[in-house]
């Protein structure tokens, strides 16, 4: 019987942050920084005759929460709502907060709870070595994900250390 011979390494790497990223504006700053100034060197590449850019965004999900609180300020119901931008993010909580019916459902007043809202957005870079890796930001750690150059992982490190929010 013939056996597997294993091709390459893919590793994966994690950042724990100090600090949740304060707010939606603030990690989109962080993320639009590596899609416009490339930090890592990445290169533009095509697959199958599509040209892609050497950074760009693969995915990314935001989730807004409302909590509900009766007079005395005890919750007494949540709501959350999962949304595929910013923008849909920034009008769906609104749409939520505004919302007659689930207020009176849930028999309180609404308010964000903005502490425990979650961001998260990949970007999909091709390094000069050819190698096709992801950096997932989310709002409390940062993966890197499906490499095998050591020197990939240093890169993102590198730029990693320069930003206070990721420290």
């Amino acid at each position: 019987m013939a056996d597997f011979v294993q091709k390459t390494t893919v590793k994966t790497a994690v950042r724990q942050l100090a600090a949740p990223i304060a707010d939606v504006a603030a990690f989109n700053t962080i993320v639009q920084s590596v899609i416009t100034g490339n930090p890592f060197g990445c290169v533009a590449y095509a697959v199958s005759g599509v040209s892609h850019p050497g950074v760009e965004k693969a995915r990314e999900s935001y989730v807004a929460k409302i909590i509900y609180q009766d007079s005395s300020a005890k919750t007494v119901g949540n709501d959350s709502g999962k949304f595929s931008s910013i923008a849909g993010f920034n009008a769906g909580a609104a749409a939520l907060l505004a919302s007659a019916p689930l207020t009176a459902a849930h028999t309180g007043t609404p308010a964000r709870d903005t502490e425990n809202e979650t961001y998260s957005a990949t970007i999909r870079c091709r390094d000069p070595n050819g190698e096709l890796y992801m950096v997932t930001f989310g709002r409390q750690s940062v993966s890197l994900t499906s490499y095998s150059d050591d020197g990939i992982r240093t890169k993102v490190e590198t730029w990693a250390d320069t930003v206070p929010a990721l420290a």
